[in-house]
C-alpha cells in the first residue's frame, strides 16, 4: 500500500518472534513442567498407601517429565516463516529496444 512518499509498505505478519520473548516462553514452559513434576511426586508419596496404582502413574510422570521438559526447553527457535501471502512482487517493466544507429561509414 503506497504512502505519501510513494514508498511501498508490506505487512510483516509472518515475522519471527523476538529472541527475548522466545526465551521467556521457554522458561515459563519449563517452570510449569517442573511444577507439575513436583506435584506428581508429592501425590505419589501421599497416595502410596492409599491407591498404589495411581501412585505408580504419578511416580512415572514424575520420572519422565524432567526429560521432556528439558527437551522442550532446549528446542530451537521456530522455523523462519515464508513470505506472507499478501506479498506482491513489484511489476517487471519491459526493457526498451536499443535504437538503430547507423555507422558513419554506412551513411555515405
Amino acid at each position: 500500500m503506497p504512502k505519501r512518499g510513494g514508498t511501498e509498505v508490506f505487512r510483516i505478519t509472518g515475522a519471527r518472534q523476538g529472541l527475548a520473548d522466545d526465551v521467556r516462553g521457554r522458561q515459563r514452559r519449563y517452570v510449569i513442567s517442573m511444577t507439575v513434576r513436583t506435584l506428581s511426586v508429592i501425590a505419589a508419596a501421599v497416595l502410596w498407601n492409599v491407591e498404589r496404582h495411581v501412585a505408580f502413574v504419578a511416580l512415572g510422570l514424575g520420572i519422565l517429565l524432567p526429560y521432556i521438559a528439558v527437551v522442550i526447553a532446549n528446542a530451537g527457535r521456530e522455523t523462519a516463516p515464508s513470505l506472507p501471502s499478501t506479498f506482491v512482487p513489484a511489476p517487471v517493466r519491459p526493457a526498451l529496444d536499443a535504437p538503430n544507429l547507423k555507422r558513419s561509414s554506412d551513411q555515405s
